[in-house]
């Protein structure tokens, strides 16, 4: 047992962002084509909302890299699962559920900018500033959150509690 779940993040309020966002992402690549990349398995939950209120012509890829076990960071980032088509000369958006030290997005930036895409862009539904070690670069942030340990759309605790439609911290 984890102790109780506070809720952060309604799931009126999520709607509310991610209809946002996806407006945003419109306007921002009218015309063209782009290569969402879904960070699994997080990001799946993000990834589809957002994707589902987009007009913008788009593939999907995805990619699974890990550096947790339970609530504790390992502090090495490994890679689990690569794409499967070449990204070269695309229009890259990297969806991702957080980012909090930025050790993970540092990797995953380097790794997929060594395929060379055309552009690449980061959408993170949840920033955690304060946790920050390595500065990377964030295009779209869904919502600033506390330095907790947070559940629910998508985030996890040992892959449990990702189908809460709502976001909350882990409290006690």
């Amino acid at each position: 047992m984890y102790g109780n779940f506070k809720e952060l993040i309604s799931k009126e309020e999520l709607d509310k962002r991610i209809t946002e966002l996806a407006e945003q992402l419109d306007k921002d690549y009218l015309g063209k084509e782009i290569t969402v990349i879904c960070v699994m398995r997080g990001a799946v939950f993000f990834t589809v909302e957002l994707t589902l209120r987009m007009k913008t012509k788009l593939k999907y890829e995805f990619i699974t890299i890990s550096s947790y076990e339970g609530t504790d960071t390992t502090g090495e980032v490994t890679l689990r699962s690569d794409l499967r088509d070449s990204i070269e000369g695309k229009d890259v958006l990297i969806v991702e559920d957080i980012v909090d030290t930025g050790r993970s997005m540092k990797y995953l930036l380097e790794y997929l900018r060594s395929k060379n895409p055309r552009t690449i862009k980061v959408c993170t539904l949840a920033n955690k500033a304060e946790r920050r070690e390595v500065e990377v670069p964030i295009d779209y942030i869904g919502f600033e959150v506390p330095n907790k340990y947070i559940v629910g759309f998508g985030f996890d605790i040992d892959n449990n509690y990702r189908n809460l439609p709502y976001v909350a911290s882990l409290e006690g």
